[in-house]
């Protein structure tokens, strides 16, 4: 009887705990809210980490150079899905294998970057989450505007490396011909540039500052903002890190829904679904977060009206 119990046993095969990839342009803290809202998203599905699953977690401290390696060290793990942190890391995904399905949790434009099909039919091996941070660069102007009226020259904060860089920058410069603006670019393709981005800036008497989304200006949020304090220049920046860590105001994507939004992609691949079949979704919440402190440092005084729409209010 004991033995036939013991070959039963033996028999039942032990399940599998699944090991997925998770790739970012960032460092490990750069986005912790978002790293939390990811984890929280996979709990609410029964999924925890360590115990049914496995994320094996790559950050490239905001050197894009690196992510091409880091890619290929998943696929090498056989990992069921990579879920990637922005388009470099996307475009790092995509050259390293063209079988793992790729989970995007944000692309500023994922057909023009080649990466999809369709938004409703994907197609391949990618799915996942787009995002509207180009069409919104007008949005961020109109708010600079708002806040500054008399701002006649504006400059651009930028990386000519981030995929979506040339779209947001055409959206700015469109928004700016209505506004009466002055745009005046500044390439920032690594930590070297940002410093000296701030000076041409001054020269150029810029009136206020503009944050493009890149992963070189997002890991080094907290000098940007600190620079943009010491140059007495308003700024605004497409996500609320940078304005929960010092800067002046953000407007755009809840960036941590997005991250709470992909696990549900995870879940649905880990089940048997492809990635090419499940339509890409698009944002569905955005903010507004104002930090008054940073106001008061430069002598800047926000309008009720700009009060009134915020989300969140820092003061």
């Amino acid at each position: 009887m004991l033995f036939s119990l013991c070959a039963s046993s033996r028999a039942q095969p032990i399940a599998k705990v699944p090991r997925i990839g998770r790739l970012a342009a960032t460092s490990a803290t750069t986005n912790p809210l978002r790293d939390q809202a990811f984890r929280q998203g996979l709990r609410a599905l029964g999924y925890i980490e360590g115990k049914n699953i496995f994320v094996e977690w790559r950050f490239a401290g905001g050197d894009s150079q690196r992510l091409s390696a880091l890619a290929a060290e998943l696929v090498r793990l056989d990992v069921l899905a990579i879920v990637t942190g922005g388009s470099t890391a996307t475009r790092a995904a995509k050259n390293a294998t063209a079988t793992i399905p790729i989970i995007m949790t944000q692309d500023n434009d994922p057909i023009g970057d080649g990466f999809i099909a369709g938004l409703a039919k994907p197609g391949g091996n990618i799915t996942g989450l787009a995002t509207l941070r180009s069409e919104l660069s007008g949005k961020r102007l109109e708010l600079l505007k708002e806040i500054v009226p008399k701002a006649a020259r504006v400059t651009v904060l930028g990386s000519s490396t981030n995929p979506g860089n040339v779209e947001s920058l055409k959206e700015t410069e469109a928004a700016a011909g209505s506004f009466g603006v002055k745009i005046q670019y500044r390439d920032v393709a690594g930590p070297q540039d940002i410093e000296p981005a701030f000076q041409e800036a001054t020269r150029g008497r810029a009136d206020a500052v503009l944050v493009l989304a890149s992963p070189v200006l997002n890991s080094h949020r907290l000098q940007i903002a600190e620079l943009a304090a010491k140059n007495q220049l308003p700024a605004i920046y497409d996500r609320r890190d940078f304005a929960e860590i010092g800067g002046l105001l953000s407007y755009g994507t809840n960036v941590a829904d997005l991250d709470r939004r992909v696990a549900t992609y995870v879940d649905k691949i880990l089940k048997g679904a492809k990635p090419g079949d499940l339509p890409v979704e698009q944002p569905t919440k955005f903010e507004l977060v104002i930090n008054l402190r940073a106001a008061k440092q430069i002598g800047l005084t926000i309008p009720q009206r700009t009060l009134a729409r915020a989300d969140r209010v820092i003061r």
